[in-house]
């Protein structure tokens, strides 16, 4: 059996890229011990449970909210990637994120259904539906005691007084609060609100944890209307701003996107007034200028009638001539058609068909005797062949016709008669019955 032998460095080197290669990032909760913190700004530990323990390296440039008050015997929930150290062969942890285990249990729920709402497409971008420009109705989804809801109230009375707002009071924190909200949610679309707005002051993953509760994430999509969320502080993110169609820092801020700013309208209507004051003295500029064209080409009536009377007897002598040249026009066409008619005549059709019928009868009466003479002379030489191919004429020479008496057949040979036959004779003129009373044969 061959044997592989490896150098140590070797065999540290494969195992450790097989163990990076096979389990990628992990998650591991426990306690920690042997905490180290040395000057380099690295940390080094050790995770333990009540049977087994793992050491564990978090580096300098990785940063965590609580990698300075880390402590032995803290529970926590860390991610990382399996590694060794070569230069001893210890099997360690290469640590990335690190949070207490309280909140770290939070954190690993977030981030599975994350992934479950994100396979879904109920994050996807090109489902958000776009936010009014000047809602007349808004939604206020927020608890009815926080500062969130004066916030909102404030900033929306400042920036957009002539906006109504509906407020849905609601728990934003708590075990009820997720039902409550998706409720609200499903309730607003049917309120003729034009956008609502999801707010909720900042607090702890807990705190807002009701903002990462499935339920609340499809009542966002299945609302009928945009749906805007400030929940928390600027570093915060829930599901909910997945979801919603915009997503804002703050409440005050989410006011503030769905409403249009007061200043900005008026100037705009400002300018939109100096626009209409520009057309409308142009406009008049135009209506004066054609006015005085029009003016210009304004007459007297007595002249327009006068010129109207000079039209009309030019007209006139149009419409004479017109008419003269027409009937002209006409009359010699009523000529040439009586020519034409004259020519094409009845009567005269009728001539010229009788005589080319009486030539045609002179030429029919002419190929008839000629047919005929023809057809005479064929005749006469048929009757003439006939004649001297009829058995009369060879009667007429001597000669008879024999034939059994009784029968039409012809007795042509002496061997076909017997003694006792009966036959009849035929001659030129008239016939002869006889009885055979012998035969011979024609060599006798």
């Amino acid at each position: 059996m061959t044997r592989t032998i490896y150098q140590v460095s070797e065999f540290t080197r494969e195992v450790r890229d097989l163990l990076e290669g096979h389990f990628g990032t992990v998650w591991l909760t426990g306690e920690v011990s042997n905490l180290a913190t040395p000057a380099s700004g690295h940390i080094y530990f050790s995770l333990k449970d009540e049977t087994a323990q793992i050491r564990c390296a978090m580096f300098r440039n990785r940063r965590s909210p609580y990698r300075e008050t880390l402590e032995n015997g803290t529970e926590v929930l860390l991610s990382g990637n399996v590694s060794i150290y070569e230069a001893r062969g210890d099997f360690q942890l290469i640590v990335d994120y690190l949070e207490p285990a309280g909140e770290g249990e939070l954190r690993r729920r977030f981030e599975e259904l994350k992934r479950k709402l994100t396979s879904e497409g109920l994050f996807d971008p090109e489902n958000r539906r776009p936010i009014p420009d000047r809602p007349v109705r808004i939604g206020v989804i927020t608890s009815g005691h926080g500062a969130a809801l004066q916030d909102v109230l404030t900033t929306l009375a400042r920036r957009f007084a002539l906006t109504e707002v509906l407020v849905l009071p609601v728990m934003v924190q708590g075990d009820r609060a997720a039902s409550q909200i998706a409720g609200a949610l499903s309730t607003v679309g049917r309120r003729q609100c034009d956008v609502v707005l999801l707010a909720r002051g900042g607090g702890s993953l807990e705190d807002l944890w009701a903002f990462n509760e499935e339920i609340v994430v499809r009542a966002i999509r299945q609302c009928k209307i945009p749906v805007v969320t400030g929940v928390g502080h600027e570093t915060d993110t829930t599901l909910a701003d997945f979801a919603a169609d915009l997503r804002c820092a703050t409440p005050t801020a989410a006011a503030e996107a769905v409403t249009p700013d007061t200043e900005g309208l008026t100037n705009l209507i400002a300018g939109k007034i100096d626009q209409l004051g520009s057309a409308l003295d142009h406009q008049l500029q135009a209506s004066g200028q054609r006015l005085d064209s029009a003016m210009a080409r304004l007459r007297h009536p007595r002249d327009r009638l006068a010129h109207q009377a000079d039209k009309l007897v030019s007209l006139t002598e149009r419409l004479r001539i017109g008419w003269r040249l027409r009937y002209q026009d006409k009359h010699g066409h009523l000529s040439r058609w009586s020519q034409q008619l004259q020519m094409r005549s009845p009567q005269t059709q009728v001539n010229e068909i009788s005589a080319r019928t009486e030539k045609a009868r002179t030429r029919l009466v002419e190929r008839l005797n000629q047919d005929l003479t023809q057809h005479h002379h064929r005749l006469t030489g048929a009757e003439g062949q006939l004649k001297a191919l009829s058995p009369s004429a060879t009667l007429d020479r001597g000669f008879a016709i024999v034939q059994l008496a009784g029968k039409d057949a012809l007795v042509r040979s002496a061997k076909t008669l017997r003694p006792g036959d009966a036959i009849v004779t035929r001659f030129a003129s008239g016939t002869a019955n006889a009885e055979v009373t012998s035969t011979q044969s024609g060599e006798d």
